[in-house]
Parts: C-alpha cells; structure tokens; sequence
C-alpha cells in the first residue's frame, strides 16, 4: 500500500512537474497581427494596397512537450497568414465598444444604415481567469486554450450555414491600421486583424427575406411578446434546424445573448426568424493530456470537442433551448436533421470548404470536412437526443444571459410560449 501511494504522489509530482514546465515554453517575442508584406502601409497609415497577407499570432507556437501536454489544437492556423482586406471607416461611424469576455470589438454603423462588428480575432481570456489559478500561476493555461478555438472558423460556418439554408452574420477578414476616424480607439484598436460581420439587431435589413420589420436580439424579443402576445411568434422549425447546425459544426457555446431574430411581418402576425452570431467555438479542437482532463464531462460538461462522434449531448442544451423548445414534437426535430442531411450533402460541404483561405483549406481543410461528414450521417440521432435531454429538463429557473434586468410576467420567464 506504502509503495502504491509513492507511486502515485511520484506521477503527481511528475504530472505538475511537466504542466508547469509546458507553461514556460513559448516564443521569446509574441506578435499580434503581424503583416507578412510590411510595405502594404506606409508610415503615414496611407493605403498602398487593397489587400495585405497577416499572421495572427504566434503565442499560441510550441514545441513537442507543449503540444503533448496543452494540445496540438489550432496553433498553426494562428500563425498562418491569411489575406485580409485593408479596412479604413472613412463612410463609418464608430459607435461604441462592444465584446465578450475574450473578444474585443467595435460596433459601427455602415454608410447603408445597417449596424456591423468589428471583432478581434485575437482573444484575450483574462476575464475568465479562476482566481485559483492566478495564486497558482496557471494562467497560460486558460490563455493558450484559445487556441482550440480557430480563428478563422466562422467564415467556413457562414459557408456551410449558407447551403444549409440559415441565416449567419457574413463576416468577412479585414486589417485595421491604425487611422484618424478611430479617434481614441486607435491605439487599442489599430493595426489589428479583425472579422467584419453584420451585427445580430438593427433597423436596416440586410437580410434576403422581405416584409422585414426590424432585427432584434432576444431580450427586446422578449419584451415584444409581452406586448404582441400571440401576433409574435418564432419560427420553430428553423430555430431547430439552426441549433442543429450547431451540433453539427461543434459549437458548444450557444447562450440566449448570441442569438438575433429577424422580424418578417407575415399578415397579421410577426415571425421572429432566427439569426445566429459570434462563432468563436465552431470546430472547437480539443487535445493534449491538461485540456483533455478539464474539459472531461464530469469537470466541465458544457465545453465540446469537435470529433467525428458527438459526445455528451448534455453539454451542448442550454437555458435558451429549455426557453424556446420544449414541447416541440419529435417529428418535427427529424424533419429538419433529415432537410440539413439532404442541404449539406458532401458536394455541398467541399464546395463550403472552397469559400475558405486557400491557407486554411489545405490546413485543416480535410481533418474538418471528415469530422463534419460523420456527424452529419448521424445527425439524426442526435436530433432525438438533443429533444429527450430538452424534454428531461425543467423550464429555466433564471432569466435568460442578457434578460437579468427586464420585469418581465411571470409565465415569460418560464417560456416563450408559456401562459
């Protein structure tokens, strides 16, 4: 018994010995944003080119022990360089600052009237940092988890949401150099690579649908009902098929504050159609011994990997599903896993794959596409499971991510469709 328990405080020792050490490694300069064809702007911010190659990062590059113990992850599509559009706002007008608990952005207003995001592709985490892990000087660990995230995954969703029939934010990469019109923002925000996409509410509707009222994100949603009652409905079906989209791409993060609805006047009713945005968790990579033990189902069940076989459907139903989809009959769930297998068929997701960089495609083009395949063809399955853990669980018991503040009646709350 006495030669068991060395045994095991020697792997412990063994086990921190290596984690701490991982964290040490890593290049000796980190850039972010690094232009590969420097003379694509000038000094003086003057545009020499529409185009320009950037490199993301490379904080997230390290050596064989790294790789072992934090993951393999996205840590070269980081450093790839990718050719992004040279984006001045000369015709814009900054708003505000927008942003998560990872990304920074801006939120602007376009020439046309429609609202849009400037969103960092670079994160920082720090915000999500436990305070034990602070004490304990863990912090790399949560900063290099980032690079489970690819950065560049959101385009390749629009491409798939778009043969899948769904709505997306069309984000685009561009590179912000640092320019008069930033005004205070310009040394936080210039000379960085960001996505430009539509954002997720806003009077101007820049979607294809017509008769189109507003777009609103889901806590104004939730105040219209209280006064439109049944006249404001959601469009069921596609919300389904939307978050089945998102099982089949990976994206595990789904709050209530990262949905939009598009509001089509439809005779005497008005149709909220949804419109899903920030994609910084599709095709969520998962590997190495550390991030492989904190992100197991009985430690963190809500992060997922993106593998060929979904795992744990438990992490991937959130409040906002419990909110807008008990209820809803079987039937109607394999009917639109059955409408995204016929929309995404391999044609259609190759042909995807081609909308993306040149660089990414032959990165991690093939890896993704199999993985995307696989869970496609089971995709029914998952719709069944998906229902029975909706059906399983209570109707939220707090408000929504976003709704914390409104006075809303007690049966809306509960449920949407709740009296």
């Amino acid at each position: 018994m006495k030669k068991f328990f060395f045994f095991i405080l020697f792997c412990l020792i063994v086990f921190f010995g290596l984690t701490y050490w991982s964290l040490s490694i890593g290049p000796s300069e980190i850039y972010i944003s690094k232009i590969v064809e420097p003379e694509a702007i000038t000094s003086e911010g003057s545009q020499n080119t529409e185009k320009v190659k950037v490199s993301a990062t490379n904080q997230y590059s390290a050596n064989g022990l790294k790789r072992f113990m934090q993951g393999v992850n996205y840590r070269k599509a980081w450093e790839t360089p990718v050719t992004a559009e040279i984006f001045y706002l000369d015709s814009f007008e900054i708003l505000d600052e927008g942003g998560g608990n990872q990304t920074i952005s801006l939120d602007i207003l376009g020439p046309e009237g429609a609202l849009y995001s400037l969103r960092s592709v670079n994160k920082d985490p720090t915000p999500l940092i436990p305070k034990v892990a602070k004490v304990l000087k863990l912090e790399n660990i949560v900063r290099d988890g980032i690079s489970a995230q690819h950065p560049y995954g959101a385009l390749l969703a629009a491409s798939l949401a778009e043969h899948a029939g769904l709505l997306h934010t069309h984000p685009k990469i561009v590179y912000v150099p640092e320019q008069k019109k930033l005004q205070k923002f310009s040394k936080p925000y210039g000379y960085r690579l960001y996505l430009l996409e539509y954002e997720t509410e806003g009077d101007y509707n820049w979607t294809p649908y017509k008769n189109v009222v507003k777009i609103v994100e889901t806590d104004e949603l939730q105040e219209m009902k209280t006064e439109l009652g049944k006249r404001l409905q959601i469009d069921t079906k596609k919300l389904i098929r939307a978050r089945l989209f998102d099982l089949l791409i990976g994206d595990w993060d789904r709050h209530a504050k990262q949905w939009g609805w598009v509001l089509q006047q439809q005779e005497d009713q008005l149709v909220a159609i949804p419109l899903p945005g920030d994609r910084d968790n599709a095709f969520f990579r998962i590997d190495g011994v550390i991030p492989t033990i904190l992100t197991n189902e009985l430690v963190q069940p809500m992060v997922r990997p993106f593998e060929k076989d979904l795992d744990h459907i438990q992490g991937y139903v959130y409040p906002f599903d419990l909110y807008f989809l008990k209820n809803v009959s079987e039937k109607i769930f394999i009917e639109e896993a059955k409408a995204l297998q016929e929309s995404l068929t391999d044609e259609k997701m190759a042909a995807a794959m081609q909308q993306w960089p040149r660089e990414l495609q032959q990165l991690n083009g093939d890896e993704i596409l199999e993985k995307l395949i696989s869970r496609r063809d089971k995709l029914q399955e998952y719709a069944i499971d998906f229902r029975e853990e909706i059906e399983r669980l209570d109707y939220p018991e707090v408000p929504l991510k976003g709704s914390e503040d409104l006075e809303l009646p007690a049966h809306l709350k509960k449920c949407f469709e709740c009296n």
